[in-house]
């Protein structure tokens, strides 16, 4: 039997300051994948900008959400400030996070939405990185198009 637990997840830097720049996404873009596909979830999109981060994953159903998040936000910023990742300020995240239910007809809408955080948030985009050109479908637990099945 398969599972299609699909989730937005949203998350913004503390008190919205602009601190993620190119090398901090960058960081972001190798580090979230990871943490997901250990914690058993697949990352299908993601978006960041200069104060938030956009994920759209697939959930196995033993997934410990909580857990996921705390590695996520704060493994992140805590490995990107002792690594040097962050620039000319510390990546500190707010408290708490958005996480809303995606159906599968409706997961395409929302990657379409996730990987256009730099188009939705012009004033917000990251010089230097192009996140756009990401691919994270051989990261996924289940690369097919949810909304085709």
């Amino acid at each position: 039997m398969r599972d299609r637990l699909y989730v937005h997840i949203v998350w913004t830097t503390r008190d919205r300051q602009p601190t993620i720049e190119a090398r901090g996404a960058t960081f972001l873009a190798r580090y979230l994948p990871a943490v997901a596909r250990q914690e058993r979830a697949g990352l299908h999109a993601l978006g960041i900008v200069r104060t938030h981060v956009h994920l759209l994953l697939q959930l196995h159903p033993t997934t410990s959400i909580s857990k996921l998040m705390q590695r996520l936000k704060g493994g992140s910023s805590v490995l990107a400030n002792r690594e040097g990742h962050t620039g000319a300020r510390p990546l500190r995240w707010a408290k708490g996070y958005d996480i809303e239910s995606v159906s599968p007809k409706a997961f395409a809408a929302i990657r379409a939405y996730v990987l256009g955080q730099a188009q939705h948030h012009p004033d917000e985009a990251i010089p230097g990185w192009d996140g756009a050109s990401l691919d994270f479908t051989t990261d996924s637990r289940d690369s097919a198009d949810p909304g085709s099945l």
